[in-house]
């Protein structure tokens, strides 16, 4: 995909000549990104205490900025998350529960970023007449709260629970079933991890629309806000590295219609990625320390 839309690129016509406020957005960009990752943490450690493991947040910073890392290197997410469970079970020795948080702030976010969308769409409907852009994004958006609901309630069904729980390679289905369940018990636990999911994914759009507005991007907060967590939903299919390709196309079919060249579309999605990277080389001498040892727990 990339190979087909990189060569509509005018890279005269990226950015305009201001550069000195170009300079300014991206800066904010990657300030709002680098809190993003504060308050992807803040959600990880209110599902570990709803699991009751809670960990401290200076080493989940670190797994987190890690995670981010490997990611550049890896399809979609999933390798950034397995590192993240390999280095907190790591200190913890709960394999099946440290797996069980990472699915269920996972879980929190498909339910967000649909959310944002759908109040985008219809808090500013001129957003819904754009043909294919706006087809694609209601279709994304209420697929996944259909498919977050299917997943939700045959995890929460009680034999799931009991049916897995034996099974030492699907004994973390059990530990999420388990999760899910606390998080009921306990609705102002539920409230602060989706209040955290919220923030993280508007800080993501925040950052977005600042990049936007470096390369001369005339699209409003609205747009940003329906267009994007599509863009993140998307970004998770494993088949393309770090999102590489599907980004830059999901972009092109959602803000062409809006004004957009697709040379710009294309280059704005490799920005994003560009600042993506540039804040996860944080997490590289995290990566190279590795995690500490497990404590041996009486």
């Amino acid at each position: 995909m990339l190979a087909l839309l990189v060569p509509r690129i005018d890279l005269a016509s990226l950015f305009p000549r201001h550069q000195l406020s170009t300079l300014g957005w991206l800066a904010g960009g990657l300030v709002v990104y680098t809190l993003a990752v504060f308050l992807s943490t803040v959600r990880w450690g209110q599902v570990l205490q709803a699991l009751e493991i809670p960990s401290d947040l200076p080493p989940l910073v670190s797994h987190t900025l890690a995670g981010m890392f490997v990611s550049n290197f890896l399809p979609s997410t999933v390798g950034g998350d397995v590192l993240r469970v390999t280095r907190l079970a790591a200190v913890n020795g709960q394999r099946h529960t440290s797996v069980a948080s990472v699915v269920v702030e996972r879980l929190t976010g498909f339910l967000v970023l649909p959310f944002i969308t759908l109040v985008a769409l219809f808090g500013n409907p001129s957003l819904l007449d754009l043909g294919r852009a706006s087809r694609l994004s209601l279709t994304l958006a209420v697929g996944t709260l259909a498919t977050l609901a299917a997943i939700l309630l045959l995890i929460s069904s009680p034999k799931v629970g009991e049916r897995f729980a034996d099974r030492s390679w699907l004994g973390f289905v059990a530990a999420v079933h388990l999760g899910l369940a606390r998080l009921r018990r306990d609705p102002g636990a539920a409230v602060g991890v989706l209040v955290s999911a919220l923030a993280y994914q508007l800080a993501m759009v925040a950052g977005a629309w600042m990049a936007g507005h470096a390369m001369g991007i005339a699209v409003g907060w609205s747009a940003m806000m329906a267009f994007i967590p599509i863009v993140a939903i998307a970004q998770v299919l494993p088949i393309s590295v770090s999102g590489l390709g599907l980004r830059e196309g999901a972009l092109v079919l959602l803000l062409v219609p809006l004004g957009v060249s697709t040379g710009q579309a294309v280059a704005f999605g490799l920005l994003l990625y560009g600042m993506n990277m540039v804040v996860s080389l944080l997490g590289a001498p995290a990566f190279a320390v590795g995690p500490r040892p497990a404590r041996v727990v009486a």
